[in-house]
């Protein structure tokens, strides 16, 4: 079936536009940028556009402006990818998903502006708003492989991939929940070394910003080295299948980056252009852990 190449050009626009959002969110969040348009919204400051432009009207309105044009794009990518690909199973599920979980981080991000919201809900905020990206991003991939045909229709999966592939999954969200709320929080900076809290040098922590900050960073120390084990049982038993071999490996390279940027974000005290690459490492590993769970749906049994 030949699918019509505005589709596509769509489908990328749209991904890469959920990926904006994303960013942008981190961005507002990591420059304390979210009351730039004060208690307003959808306008700024009293005005549809504002007249006076500071930094944080500029970050937060920009937000604000890329998200409605990107949230147009990817109602006309789900509707026409709904019906161009209907008969494909994947496609009114993930259809549905980009579009309501769009509309609900929408909402919480209005709600947050007009009435203000507390710090455990706001840290839901990047993780709804990656639902939407991750549905987004799989309806692409949908887009292109009726194209292309992969190898996908041929995909064997034993239970132990099973097991971890689904397991880590839903682990990673944890690990973006706890991450988040390090930023909502204000944890970032509350121990200053790395990997232990103070003068690395083990001890517990001794109020809520240590828990959440050393929480985070022993649930992402957790997710390496699972992926690791993961990477490794791939290595061994599934180098003839392409999309699962190369899928992990590329999630194993993405979330030791991700490590790696956590790292650096500690020592650089909250470097922006390091911050916002740990947001966009994190998204990138989620989107790609929710491509394996696709995969995972379609497999058939394999004895290993």
């Amino acid at each position: 079936m030949h699918i019509h190449k505005l589709l596509k050009w769509l489908a990328v626009a749209s991904t890469v536009g959920m990926l904006l959002i994303l960013l942008g969110g981190a961005l507002v969040t990591k420059t304390d940028s979210g009351m730039g348009c004060g208690r307003h919204w959808p306008g700024c400051n009293g005005q549809l556009i504002p007249d006076v432009i500071t930094t944080e009207v500029l970050i937060e309105f920009s937000h604000r402006v890329v998200t409605g044009v990107v949230g147009i794009l990817i109602v006309a990518f789900a509707v026409w990818a709904w019906r161009a690909l209907g008969h494909v199973r994947e496609t009114k599920f993930l259809s549905f998903l980009a579009i309501f979980f769009l509309v609900l981080q929408a909402l919480i991000g209005a709600a947050q502006v007009k009435w203000g919201q507390g710090d455990f809900i706001l840290a839901l905020h990047f993780g709804i708003s990656l639902i939407s990206f991750a549905a987004v991003l799989l309806l692409t991939l949908l887009v292109f492989e009726v194209d292309r045909k992969f190898d996908t229709d041929k995909i064997r999966i034993g239970k132990t991939l099973k097991f971890h592939t689904i397991g880590v999954t839903l682990y990673s969200y944890v690990v973006i929940y706890t991450g988040a709320l390090v930023r909502h929080t204000d944890s970032s900076l509350v121990c200053m070394d790395w990997p232990l809290c103070r003068n690395n040098e083990f001890s517990l922590p001794t109020n809520m910003y240590e828990w959440v900050q050393m929480g985070h960073r022993a649930a992402a120390g957790l997710i390496v080295i699972w992926i690791i084990i993961i990477a490794i049982h791939v290595f061994k038993n599934y180098k003839d299948q392409r999309a699962i071999y190369w899928g992990w490996m590329i999630a194993l390279i993405l979330v030791v980056s991700q490590a790696t940027t956590g790292m650096f974000v500690v020592l650089t005290k909250l470097n922006l252009y390091i911050a916002l690459l740990h947001s966009l490492f994190i998204s990138m590993l989620f989107g790609l852990l929710c491509y394996m769970i696709l995969l995972l749906s379609r497999s058939h049994m394999k004895n290993n």
